[in-house]
Parts: structure tokens; C-alpha cells; sequence
């Protein structure tokens, strides 16, 4: 008598085979290939197994021998079919991926499953098909603005040299303002999360001021110099200087990166400058936040400590936000900056003749 080849399975297999298993979303026939390679474990034979999930003895045998050969992985895969490979359907395929990409519907800004697949005399699940098979997404978007800064190029070396090469004995600081952060008080009690449902806010809220965080990160060590502030005008951006004088060593010279806002090259701000020429300041060009280090802390505080909390008071506020900088710089880990600048100008360049082509 044939006797099934025995299967072992390690703690990490076992889990992630019972967590298929068991996940709701997700095909029948996958969890029950790993059902089936559960009671095999455990030592029945095919024709039990088969019985307890309602298949045939051989297609047992087959997906036990497929997990021997290729692990989990393989309980995804159906082996390719016999056959002529479907012109007709590669021909379709073609046809959607075209409509999809020079194309759109009388009435609408892009296509759905549906209205294409009605515009082309097709099945839904045939549009479903080809955009997964070519990475298409017609319902998402992304915005973006390229920069017009004339000296683009220069303010680029300079701000990704400081990150990639910083100088020595000295330090890069990031900074800029977070404005019009709002203490907004929900009207209701959120729900807690629960399995199966995530935690809730109410869309209704109060709204009890605002502030403005200044912040400066160390792009050496990842902690941050912070404070906050009703306003961001130059009178508030000289307190935070003299901030950052005050909390770093005076020996050093002081990188600070910042952005083209009007307050960091007031002339009052230029004169405080003249007068401690430890602090060298560098601009970013225009529309090119995303090379400001410091705005990668902004989105952390603002997903993690404020979009999803309420606030009876700014002081409240401005409470959570010096706590959470506090808990930040006990462990801080800095953020690593890897694009160099012949990449971001070689993918500029290509956006911008992109645009050109496409205003044609």
C-alpha cells in the first residue's frame, strides 16, 4: 500500500498556515489547501482529509505534495493549463490597456470597471483582470508640482550634500513651521477598536484655536529642538532662534536648512544673523518641501499624536505635541536620506519633459 510522504511543519509555517485557514477574506480553495496541509501534519491519511474538506482523495495527494515542493507559496499557484495560449483574450487585453490610457468617458474623469467594460462590450471582471495585469489604477490619484526655481540645481547639491556629506564640527539642522494646528474637540466619545472594526471619531468637532510647532531636527542623532508658538511671523522665528542658540553647543557651526517663507529672510532676521555667523543658512527652492528632513517629523507627530485625538484647549494641545517631541528624544532615530541629486534631477527632467509633450 502507497503511504503519503509525512509532513513536519515548524512553529512559523504552522501559524501563517492557520491564519490562511481561517482568514475570512480570501479564496475557499486556498484555505482549503491549507487545511489540508494541517490534518496532514497531524498524521491522517488523504482519504480522511479529503473527506473532512470536502474534496477528492488526489487533489489531497496533489496539494500535499505541492507544499513539499514549494512551502506555502505553492498553495497559491495552480499549475499552467494545456492549450493555445488566447490571442482573442491577449487582443481584449491590448484593447482595455489602450482605452484605459488615451481614453476617457463622456461624463466622467476616468474609467470604472463597469463603464469600460460596457464602453467595450466586456465582462467587469475582464477589465479587473487586465488593469491588475498591467498595474493600472485608474481610481487613484497623486499630486505633485515639479519646481520652477531657476536656481533649482544649486539650492539641490547644496541641501542633499549637507544630508549625504555633512561638514565637521558642525550640525545640519532641518527646520520649519507646522501653522494652523487646530485643537479640535470632538462632539461624541469615539468607539474603541474592537476585532473586526476599526476605532471611530465623530466628523463633527469644535474647534478651540490654534497653534503653529517650530521645529528643528538634528539630522545627525534625529532629535528635535521644538516650541510653540500663537503665530509664525519673524518676531516668533527670532524666539526660535535664539532657541536653538541656547540648546546646542556653542562651539559649533550651524547648518539650517529651511524653506523660502518670508519670515526667514526678514531683515530683522538678516541682521540677528550678521551678528552670530555660527548659524548658515540654506533654502530649499520653491515647491520642494519634500527636501525639508524635518517635514518627515511632521507627518509622524501629526498621524501618531494629533489627526486622531480630541483637544478642550490649545494649551491641551501644545501639551500632547511637547510630550510627544520629550518621548521622541529620549530614543530618537534619525531619518536616512539616500537619493542622491543626479537622481532626483535626472527624474525632474524627465517630468518636465513630460509636460512639455503632454501641453503640446
Amino acid at each position: 500500500m502507497r503511504v503519503a510522504k509525512k509532513i513536519e511543519l515548524d512553529v512559523q509555517t504552522e501559524r501563517e498556515l492557520r491564519a490562511l485557514s481561517q482568514r475570512k477574506r480570501i479564496e475557499v480553495r486556498l484555505q482549503q489547501r491549507a487545511r489540508i496541509v494541517l490534518l496532514a501534519a497531524k498524521g491522517m491519511q488523504n482519504k480522511d482529509i479529503a473527506a473532512d474538506v470536502g474534496l477528492d482523495r488526489r487533489q489531497v495527494a496533489l496539494w500535499r505534495a505541492r507544499f513539499l515542493e514549494g512551502g506555502i507559496e505553492a498553495l497559491s499557484k495552480d499549475a499552467p493549463r494545456s492549450g493555445r495560449p488566447d490571442s482573442v483574450m491577449a487582443e481584449m487585453e491590448s484593447r482595455i490597456v489602450q482605452t484605459t490610457l488615451h481614453e476617457k468617458p463622456a461624463n466622467a474623469t476616468h474609467w470604472s470597471t463597469r463603464t469600460l467594460a460596457e464602453h467595450l462590450g466586456v465582462g467587469a471582471t475582464t477589465v479587473r483582470t487586465a488593469w491588475r495585469n498591467n498595474g493600472l489604477k485608474p481610481h487613484l490619484s497623486r499630486t505633485f508640482k515639479v519646481s520652477r526655481d531657476p536656481r533649482f540645481e544649486d539650492k539641490l547639491l547644496d541641501v542633499v550634500g549637507l544630508y549625504l556629506n555633512p561638514p565637521e564640527h558642525a550640525l545640519v539642522l532641518s527646520c520649519d513651521e507646522k501653522s494652523q494646528i487646530q485643537a479640535l474637540n470632538r462632539t461624541q466619545p469615539g468607539l474603541p477598536m474592537k476585532t473586526g472594526r476599526a476605532g471611530t471619531v465623530t466628523h463633527d468637532y469644535k474647534r478651540h484655536g490654534t497653534t503653529t510647532l517650530f521645529a528643528a531636527l538634528n539630522t545627525l542623532d534625529g532629535r528635535v529642538i521644538s516650541m510653540c508658538q500663537p503665530r509664525h511671523r519673524h518676531e516668533e522665528w527670532l524666539k526660535f532662534l535664539r532657541l536653538i542658540d541656547r540648546k546646542t553647543p556653542k562651539g559649533l557651526t550651524l547648518h539650517l536648512v529651511v524653506d523660502n517663507y518670508a519670515t526667514h529672510s526678514h531683515p530683522e532676521v538678516q541682521v540677528w544673523l550678521a551678528k552670530h555667523p555660527r548659524f548658515v543658512m540654506h533654502f530649499t527652492p520653491t515647491s520642494a518641501s519634500w527636501l525639508n528632513m524635518v517635514e518627515r517629523f511632521f507627518r509622524d507627530i501629526t498621524d501618531k499624536r494629533i489627526r486622531r485625538d480630541s483637544f478642550t484647549s490649545v494649551p491641551e494641545l501644545e501639551l500632547a505635541i511637547d510630550l510627544y517631541v520629550a518621548q521622541h528624544n529620549i530614543e530618537p532615530k534619525p531619518f536616512i536620506w539616500t537619493a542622491c541629486a543626479s537622481d532626483i534631477l535626472a527624474k525632474v527632467t524627465r517630468a518636465k519633459a513630460a509636460l512639455a509633450a503632454a501641453s503640446r
